[in-house]
């Protein structure tokens, strides 16, 4: 699609255990919804980083957060987990196992990435240039016994997320654009 993805904010946060991803992911699924700030729903999350770095655990805290209850599994064999609450649309998508970039489009993803739908997509990386760029890219990376998650908003809606965050003044550490590698 584009290379250029348009960087208007990063956000580092140290992320000490899985509750504070969590708790991350707890803040962030009602902005997503359209609860607040006033936005209106949907967006687009792409979740990087290592294996077991943490994005299953985001995203599974993120449904939940969200009102998703039962059983949320992991897209990894199916790709795709989709799920339906008040008429929103929430897709978690998995695209580790991809070897080839066209393959996103090839299993007929693209009509999914609707403006209303809540879009989270682990590995975008294997889709290379071929997906549009988030609202918000979320990279986590291990840091000592818990994890350094860099926050940064590619839209307005993402923007808007991110200076609505509420994070521990120790926790964060802002970054402007031309810091980010």
């Amino acid at each position: 699609m584009n290379d250029d993805k348009q960087i208007l904010k990063t956000i580092r946060v140290y992320l000490p255990d899985e509750d504070a991803t969590s708790a991350l992911a707890a803040q962030l699924a009602p902005m997503l919804c359209g609860e607040r700030p006033a936005a209106p729903p949907g967006g687009r999350i792409h979740l990087r980083g290592d294996l077991g770095a943490g994005k299953t655990s985001f995203t599974r805290a993120f449904l939940r957060a969200a009102g998703i209850g039962g059983r949320i599994k992991s897209p990894s064999y199916t790709l795709l987990e989709s799920y339906n609450l008040s008429n929103l649309y929430f897709y978690h998508l998995d695209f580790y196992r991809f070897s080839n970039s066209n393959e996103w489009v090839d299993a007929g993803f693209r009509d999914i990435l609707q403006e209303n739908a809540i879009v989270l997509i682990e590995w975008p990386e294997q889709a290379g240039n071929m997906l549009p760029p988030p609202d918000l890219d979320i990279h986590l990376e291990y840091a000592d016994a818990g994890r350094q998650a860099s926050l940064t908003a590619h839209s307005n809606k993402g923007l808007l997320w991110l200076t609505t965050l509420v994070l521990p003044p120790q926790a964060s550490r802002p970054q402007e654009p031309h810091d980010v590698d």
